[in-house]
C-alpha cells in the first residue's frame, strides 16, 4: 500500500546530531517545512556511508529550498555517534541521524525487512503538513542518487504553491507546466 498522500504516523525516538548532545525526535519535527527522510540498513557497512555522504554533498541545495534531512536506520544513536566519530564519510554528516532500533519508524514508513531487522533503502518527501509527497524504494545492493531530490522537492513545492497544475517528466525549475483540463486529453 502506497503512502504517498498519507500523514506521518507518531514516533518517538533517539538522534545523534553532530556538535550536539543526543535528543528526542517526534513527527512533529518533521512538520513545519518540507523534510526528506533516508532510511538505510545499517551503520558501519557498504553502500549506506556513500549514499549519506552523496545527501551530506546536496545538503546546501535543499537547505536552500527549505528542506530539513533526517537519516533513518534502525541502529541507535549511540552507533550513529560512533560511526560518526570513525568513518570519513559519515564525519562529513551535519544532518540528523535518528535511531530506531525499536523499528517503529521503519515500519511507519513501510520499509521494514521483518526477517533481517533492519530498514530498506527508503527516501520519503514530506510536505509541511507531514503528508508524504514521494517516496523511493530501492533494493539493498542499489545505492541511491542524492541529485535527483533537488528536482523532485522543486516540483513538489510548485505544485503546492500553484495548485491546478502538474510537473511533467523531466521538468525543471522555470519551465512550463499543466493545466489538466479536458482540452489535453489526447493531445500530449
Amino acid at each position: 500500500m502506497s503512502l504517498v498522500g498519507k500523514e506521518i504516523l507518531p514516533f518517538k525516538a533517539q538522534a545523534y546530531k553532530a556538535g550536539e548532545d543526543f535528543f528526542e525526535v517526534t513527527e512533529e519535527k518533521l512538520k513545519g517545512h518540507w523534510s526528506i527522510v533516508v532510511f538505510y540498513p545499517a551503520d558501519f557497512s557498504f553502500v549506506c556511508p556513500t549514499e549519506l555522504e552523496d545527501v551530506q554533498d546536496q545538503l546546501p541545495e535543499l537547505q536552500k529550498l527549505g528542506v530539513e534531512v533526517f537519516s533513518v536506520s534502525t541502529d541507535t544513536h549511540f552507533v550513529h555517534k560512533a560511526w560518526h566519530d570513525h568513518s570519513d564519510a559519515i564525519s562529513k554528516i551535519t544532518y540528523t541521524m535518528i535511531g530506531d532500533p525499536s523499528q517503529q519508524i521503519s515500519r511507519n514508513f513501510n520499509v521494514l525487512d521483518e526477517e533481517a531487522g533492519l530498514a530498506q533503502r527508503g527516501t520519503f518527501i514530506i510536505d509541511p503538513d507531514g503528508v508524504i509527497q514521494a517516496v523511493e524504494i530501492n533494493a539493498d545492493g542499489i545505492g541511491r542518487d542524492a541529485s535527483t531530490l533537488i528536482d523532485k522537492i522543486k516540483a513538489a513545492q510548485y505544485v503546492r504553491k500553484n495548485p491546478g497544475e502538474v510537473c511533467p517528466a523531466n521538468w525543471k525549475e522555470d519551465e512550463e507546466t499543466l493545466k489538466p483540463s479536458l482540452d489535453l486529453v489526447g493531445k500530449i
